[in-house]
């Protein structure tokens, strides 16, 4: 991976949880951030799917993992896992106290069966 690929390790992500969840009250399973913007969105086991949304919408092709503990990249343009890649500006991942599925208080009880 390189800066070709739209990687900007100086852009801060753009929140704690995923952008279009919080505007509309909704909730995630994960998160993951775009590298060349910062835009969080959510997985595509999520009900809304936001972070690949945002690939289509922008053409924004890589996204790192915003899950605490979790590093990875991957490359909607290849279908390409990455296991390393360069280091982004902090914060790396969501709180660690904030829950998964997230965010307190808006996760359905039956949240299991509305994923995929």
């Amino acid at each position: 991976m390189s800066s070709e690929n739209g990687i900007d390790p100086t852009v801060p992500p753009s929140g704690d949880g995923c952008v279009e969840c919080d505007a509309a009250g909704g909730w995630w399973f994960h998160l993951r951030r775009c590298a060349q913007c910062g835009h969080v969105g959510c997985c595509d086991d999520s009900p809304s799917k936001h972070a690949s949304a945002h690939y289509r919408e922008t053409g924004h092709r890589v996204i790192q993992s915003y899950e605490p503990g979790e590093d990875w990249f991957w490359d909607f343009a290849t279908d390409e896992l990455y296991a390393s890649g360069p280091q982004l500006a902090p914060p790396v991942s969501h709180p660690a106290d904030q829950p998964v599925p997230g965010p307190a208080g808006r996760v359905p009880a039956n949240w299991a069966q509305s994923l995929r």
